[in-house]
């Protein structure tokens, strides 16, 4: 099982609508996934509720890891880990205890046979960003092209410098350009900036400010389900997004 986190320090910069439609993609294309909302504002655990399965988030930390059996027995080949009040409690905990707990859960995950575990993560680095982090095999970090952001992404890759420490396999997948305006200039040279600071860890496709997207969210569905001709475009930057990160995990249907 491959494992991502998608992650930032700063909010509102479309990391839960990349972790949804990643997730959507990669059930499309057969695969079994599994999805971890650690969000406490749960907008990943409202778009895929469909796939709920019984299980939150807040179990992964307990010392016992849960039983998986049921949920995946009953999936449709998608299972949601949804966020709950219980999330608010995990700073209380140790790093180590944390962490421990979480790659336990984890590794329940892996042993039911899913291809990808993907990671939705608050914007603060707290215990639960930082166990992720630990836990996984990619991270992944979406990012809005205005100041603020520029300034959480630049705290966000000392961050994943310093986890991978601990956690060498960690892959830095790198930055996508999310809610772009390419009408606006002051986004044109943002972008730009990034791209000449950081020419390694841009991604090569961005993701456009779209209406459509929010719409998809809203109505828990992909946004190439959107019978707009609106999402056209979203669709396309969505779909070649997920084709690039499928490509960079090196999954397959034959990893299970």
């Amino acid at each position: 099982m491959k494992t991502l986190v998608t992650a930032n320090q700063k909010g509102g910069v479309g990391k839960t609508s990349t972790l949804v439609h990643l997730a959507f993609d990669f059930f499309e294309r057969g695969l079994k996934v599994a999805v971890i909302d650690l969000d406490a504002q749960a907008n990943a655990s409202h778009t895929l509720q469909a796939f709920k399965s019984g299980l939150t988030a807040s179990e992964l930390f307990a010392s016992t890891p849960p039983d998986y059996t049921q949920a995946t027995a009953n999936s449709k080949g998608m299972i949601l880990i949804e966020s709950d009040t219980g999330l608010a409690n995990m700073d209380k905990m140790t790093l180590q205890e944390a962490g421990r707990n979480f790659q336990a859960a984890i590794k329940g995950l892996d042993e039911q046979g899913y291809d990808v575990c993907l990671i939705d993560t608050a914007p603060s680095l707290g215990v639960t960003m930082a166990v992720a982090l630990l836990a996984s095999d990619y991270v992944l970090s979406p990012i809005e092209l205005e100041a603020y952001s520029i300034q959480g992404i630049k705290r966000m890759v000392t961050t994943i410098t310093n986890i991978r420490r601990a956690n060498p396999k960690l892959k830095f997948l790198g930055m996508v350009p999310s809610k772009v305006d390419a009408r606006n200039p002051r986004h044109g040279r943002h972008l730009k900036e990034l791209n000449q600071a950081y020419p390694q860890l841009m991604v090569p496709t961005g993701i456009g400010l779209r209406s459509s997207i929010a719409d998809a969210l809203a109505s828990c569905v992909p946004v190439w389900k959107i019978k707009k001709t609106a999402a056209r475009k979203a669709t396309q930057e969505l779909r070649a997004l997920a084709a690039h990160v499928f490509e960079k995990m090196e999954i397959s249907n034959d990893n299970r």
